[in-house]
């Protein structure tokens, strides 16, 4: 499984591009699942119904728990939430006992605009490729200019634009080299 941040570094190193910029959280071993915005969470404290809850991750990355108000959820593991919450509820509980399990995935979104058949965001799995987007959005229109596609990348405040070529991908093989991560915009122009 790759992580969010994998697919950023394959396509700036295959186009000679920096990232852009340092992300918040360093990236999560990749078999592991890393937690992202609207994703939804089972937070258990074993033998405390009034701490336990489901809980959405809002889209600043954050989920909120009784006694600990905010707390940063995107950008980690469960493991990593786990440990975080345990710590933090020790200070109010002896020895907490704490699951986390994520209930629905629902951070693993791309959006497909212009001249698409059907353009809106979609979920994606754990790898996706431009053609996959495509795909997803029913296909090119006619007015389409396949080799004007972009995508782009927001990492923290920097906005990495990504030129690419669709006959050059698909004649070339290039596929791995133009994976889409979660948040990114494929507009077609």
């Amino acid at each position: 499984m790759w992580t969010r941040w994998a697919g950023a570094a394959v396509a700036a190193a295959a186009l000679g591009l920096g990232t852009g910029s340092s992300l918040a959280a360093p990236p999560a071993p990749t078999n592991e699942y890393t937690i992202g915005p609207e994703d939804i969470l089972d937070v258990t404290v074993w033998n405390n119904a009034g701490l336990s809850r489901t809980v959405p991750v809002r889209p600043d990355g954050k989920i909120s728990l009784p006694l600990l108000d905010d707390v940063q959820a995107a950008g980690v593991t469960p493991k990593q939430l786990k440990a975080d919450l345990t710590r933090r509820l020790a200070k109010f509980i002896a020895s907490p006992e704490v699951s986390v399990i994520v209930r629905e995935i629902r951070s693993r979104k791309v959006a497909v605009l212009g001249e698409v058949r059907k353009p809106g965001r979609y979920d994606v799995g754990s790898r996706a490729s431009v053609l996959d987007a495509i795909a997803l959005a029913g296909g090119f229109n006619d007015f389409a200019r396949r080799s004007k596609m972009v995508i782009l990348r927001v990492e923290g405040s920097t906005v990495t634009r990504i030129p690419c070529d669709y006959d050059k991908v698909v004649s070339d093989g290039q596929l791995e080299t133009f994976l889409l991560r979660p948040g990114d915009t494929l507009i077609v122009p």
